[in-house]
């Protein structure tokens, strides 16, 4: 069980400028992600070192996006005025997770540029949904060179984040201890002043810290 990868929804000026946002603050070059199918929604990736990734999202304007959870949980980021959506922890093993919410993982892909197909499971968005602060799981069923951290040879490091929740509460979802999730970052966990979620999020770059 380990972090894989913090979403950001996209801003009111859609995905290619809120990536380019980021991009520019982390001195990363983004990498274009693709579309959702499922789940009405498409991405860009900002790859870090780590075996982990910014991923920034859009909603799609398609009738899956209004019934997958994860493609109301962008709109309604997004609606909000866009920013952190989330924080996703993959796991080998999501059968202990489909046991507990009482059904089963779903399915994702996208499309590469060179016709391979990235492939997934996850199970827990309508968690995050109602409560922000907790990670959603996926399990990537594709071969590792296929992860999106590595589309680009980066020097970008996740340092931290700032969660406005409850470590007891997360390690409830997760069944495990958060800390050992968490365990390579500088973590502070806050009091919601309104809605949790992920307030900030740290990276180590070869300039020096940011934080987003």
């Amino acid at each position: 069980m380990k972090l894989d990868h913090v979403s950001f929804a996209a801003q009111s000026d859609g995905l290619e400028a809120t990536t380019e946002r980021i991009a520019d603050q982390l001195g990363i070059e983004p990498v274009k992600g693709g579309i959702h199918p499922r789940f009405g929604t498409r991405n860009m990736i900002l790859p870090l070192t780590g075996h982990q990734y910014v991923e920034v999202v859009e909603v799609l304007e398609h009738p899956a996006a209004d019934k997958a959870p994860f493609g109301q949980a962008v709109r309604a980021r997004s609606e909000a005025g866009g920013g952190w959506l989330g924080w996703v922890v993959e796991v080998q093993d999501l059968t202990p997770y489909e046991e507990k919410l009482g059904r089963p993982s779903v399915p994702g892909f996208r499309l590469f540029p060179d016709g391979r197909q990235l492939e997934w499971h996850q199970i827990g968005v309508k968690g995050l949904i109602a409560d922000p602060q907790l990670p959603f799981m996926v399990r990537f069923d594709s071969e590792s060179d296929m992860h999106p951290s590595q589309a680009r040879i980066t020097d970008v490091q996740l340092a931290g984040m700032e969660i406005a929740g409850s470590p007891e509460r997360v390690t409830e979802w997760l069944g495990g201890p958060v800390e050992d999730v968490l365990a390579s970052l500088d973590v502070t966990w806050c009091s919601p002043n309104g809605t949790p979620g992920v307030m900030a999020v740290s990276f180590t770059t070869p300039d020096g810290q940011v934080t987003i």
